[in-house]
């Protein structure tokens, strides 16, 4: 009998992290999801804008894994708390034994993302790097052992656009705040560097575009250990997407 592959999915309680949870449910592996949204109705639009509730839980996902056909565990995790981060890896491996893929998804929504330079403070850069950088850090640093003790796993790293383009204007113009564009960078250089220190496992950047689901599923994953994959390019060439208009 099979042993079934088992993910982490951060921030999994809505958009990227929420299909991507449910399409690796879907493929056959029990998902692990995490998220500081545990019910519905608890989320909170803690943006620069601001909002009030946002649609959203673990509970949801959950319910979603199972209806695939996938066992769920959900896991509260908060990337401003790094004894939650070493906890939620902690909690997996303790229940279910293993961890087969890693998917960093989890980004810091507070202030400071679509701000301009002059407004956004020192405080809130650290905050954008302790929480898109640091904390994947810790992430890979607890999984690590585990998927090199075996000898193979993934790491798949949600990067963005704003990590390696230049914005054409300003904030509020069509561009991105300067705090979130360095976090994003920063986090976007671990991927290439793990790659060649663990050749045994495959380690991608995954650059999602303005979509809201992505499914990284293909034979050839292996291959581009390393790389930064276009979700919206990999989408078309390989029809994983229904047509779209430009």
């Amino acid at each position: 009998m099979s042993v079934r592959q088992v993910a982490l999915v951060t921030g999994a309680s809505r958009g990227i992290g929420k299909a991507t949870a449910l399409a690796l449910a879907q493929a056959g592996l029990d998902v692990a999801i995490t998220a500081r949204t545990l019910h519905e109705g608890e989320g909170r639009d803690d943006s620069d804008a601001g909002g009030g509730v946002v649609p959203g839980s673990l509970d949801t996902t959950a319910a979603g894994v199972e209806a695939a056909g996938a066992r769920s565990l959900a896991v509260p995790m908060d990337l401003l708390d790094r004894a939650s981060l070493e906890a939620a890896v902690a909690r997996v491996l303790s229940e279910w034994g293993r961890i087969d893929v890693l998917v960093n998804n989890a980004v810091h929504t507070g202030p400071g993302s679509m701000l301009r330079f002059e407004d956004t403070t020192v405080d809130m850069l650290e905050t954008k790097l302790a929480a898109n950088a640091v904390s994947q850090v810790v992430l890979v640093k607890a999984v690590l052992p585990h998927l090199v003790e075996r000898g193979s796993g993934t790491i798949v790293n949600v990067t963005s656009a704003v990590a390696i383009t230049d914005p054409r204007a300003p904030v509020g113009e069509g561009g991105w705040g300067a705090a979130y564009a360095m976090s994003k960078g920063a986090f976007h250089r671990l991927a290439g560097i793990l790659a060649v220190e663990y050749p045994q496992l495959t380690i991608v950047n995954v650059e999602p575009g303005y979509v809201v689901t992505w499914v990284a599923t293909a034979p050839e994953a292996g291959e581009m250990s390393g790389e930064t994959i276009s979700a919206q390019r990999f989408a078309r060439q390989h029809d994983l997407h229904p047509p779209w208009s430009r």
